[in-house]
């Protein structure tokens, strides 16, 4: 049956030419003026029109979910924060926006930043006022330099316009509760540490420290930033936020797709960078729930060079792959019970071709998990170590055959899932290799050395062996 797309117009992208909608070339940033110009910060003026439960119930009822890998109810989670009797006095709490964007084959949130800054910014304000946050902090990853400073431009814009800091949201303007809501919102840079990008790592890294995850609970929602209350969003799912309270509910359900197991739906649209061995990498905006064969095939122009598909990482290496048999697999929050991997991730497939060699594939990811990890567990310290000496024993040609088993029994050891690391990390490294390993076996059976291990019987004590 062919896929038919729910959106025919660009929702997050409608300032940033991208196709089917537009031609990249004519990309540029978007600055205040002209993000206000074409309806701008309407979605906060709606927003401050109601009051800040009817706003998370509205965020809540829509099934927003998280655009940072996890795919976690966004609602669900403003709710865990600690209900204040005062809603105009909840104390200090704050948003952390995770800019990091370290997860390899990862660059979406890089497009918002780069060309619609405002867009980020406003999710940003609604976001604090629904949850009763007085500062934000955007956590940017340290490679970042160029979109750093476009932030950091539009934060100063926002901040001439009213919208930050001054009397209140919006040059403070009236709100529901009766009073303005004051928000102050800063730009922190990080130093490259994929770690960061683990919300408890990123806090530990925002306060100064070292970028260790930390042990839940207590979770960020209840001690967070500085210990006290704290929302971690990604930009994305910031993003989303402007046009849910501008257009409802039934809207933004009316874009993305339903669960084929009886799950959560995966409504609304998802930016997908696209890279790897197709015709046209770059990032797309698409429903959630658009076949992989149809996100190539048609976005992306095709296989390069005709070649076959042979595989792809679904959403950033710690996912784990697709085989060659899974290109119509639909990218949406069910596909990883659907097809065998950790999750969708960040919706960033890295796609393979015919001549791609897995096992160099497996043996690069297990050197970025070994060198990217904190070290403070020792499953993951030791494990991704481990990991990748077996596997580059294999790619040589030095292994036997009981290194494949015992590489398999590594990866399946460690992780937060197993209960034997504080954070994902150990989990996106064993995700990888494993999946890389059982679906593409052969491929390293061919590599190692045949071991046998000689079977003997014998016969009374005093048997020869």
């Amino acid at each position: 049956m062919a896929y038919t797309p729910k959106t025919n117009f660009p929702v997050l992208t409608k300032r940033i030419p991208s196709r089917p909608f537009g031609d990249e070339k004519e990309r540029h940033i978007v600055g205040y003026d002209e993000y206000v110009r074409t309806g701008g910060y309407e979605g906060l003026g709606k927003a401050l029109s109601m009051t800040p439960a009817e706003l998370v119930n509205l965020v809540k009822d829509s099934q927003l979910r998280g655009r940072g890998g996890a795919g976690f109810p966004t609602g669900l989670k403003w709710t865990f924060l600690p209900r204040a009797e005062d809603e105009n006095d909840a104390g200090v709490r704050y948003l952390a926006v995770n800019a990091d964007e370290s997860e390899p084959g990862t660059f979406k949130d890089r497009l918002l930043m780069d060309f619609d800054p405002h867009l980020m910014l406003e999710g940003i304000a609604i976001c604090c006022y629904a949850c009763r946050l007085q500062t934000a902090y955007i956590y940017i990853r340290g490679e970042y330099h160029h979109q750093a400073h476009v932030v950091e431009q539009a934060i100063r814009e926002a901040y001439e316009k009213g919208v930050f800091g001054g009397a209140g949201l919006l040059g403070g303007a009236d709100t529901a509760t009766g009073r303005p809501w004051k928000v102050e919102c800063h730009l922190h840079r990080g130093a490259g540490a994929y770690i960061c990008g683990e919300e408890t790592g990123l806090l530990e890294s925002l306060e100064g420290k070292r970028g260790w995850p930390r042990n839940k609970p207590p979770f960020p929602a209840v001690k967070g930033l500085f210990g006290r209350p704290t929302i971690i969003n990604n930009v994305e799912t910031l993003a989303h936020l402007p046009s849910i309270v501008e257009n409802g509910v039934d809207w933004f359900a009316a874009q993305g797709a339903e669960s084929t197991i009886g799950g959560p739906p995966s409504y609304g649209t998802k930016l997908m960078g696209v890279s790897g061995h197709v015709n046209r990498p770059g990032c797309y905006e698409c429903d959630l729930g658009i076949p992989l064969r149809t996100l190539v095939e048609e976005y992306c122009g095709g296989m390069r060079g005709g070649k076959k598909f042979k595989g792809a990482i679904a959403g950033g290496v710690s996912t784990g792959i697709l085989g060659p048999d899974q290109y119509e697999a639909e990218m949406d929050f069910d596909i990883g019970r659907k097809y065998n991997v950790l999750g969708l991730g960040t919706a960033c497939p890295t796609v393979f071709d015919q001549d791609t060699d897995m096992v160099l594939v497996a043996r690069n990811i297990a050197r970025f998990f070994k060198h990217e990890s904190c070290g403070q567990c020792t499953p993951c310290r030791e494990g991704s170590g481990w990991l990748f000496q077996l596997l580059s024993r294999i790619e040589k040609g030095e292994a036997k055959t009981k290194d494949l088993d015992l590489a398999l029994e590594i990866a399946t050891g460690m992780g937060a899932m197993p209960g034997t690391t504080i954070c994902g990390l150990a989990d996106g490294n064993n995700w990888a290799v494993r999946t890389i390993m059982n679906k593409y076996w052969s491929e390293f059976e061919a590599r190692v050395q045949p071991s046998y291990v000689p079977v003997t019987m014998s016969v009374g004590a005093s048997a020869n062996y």
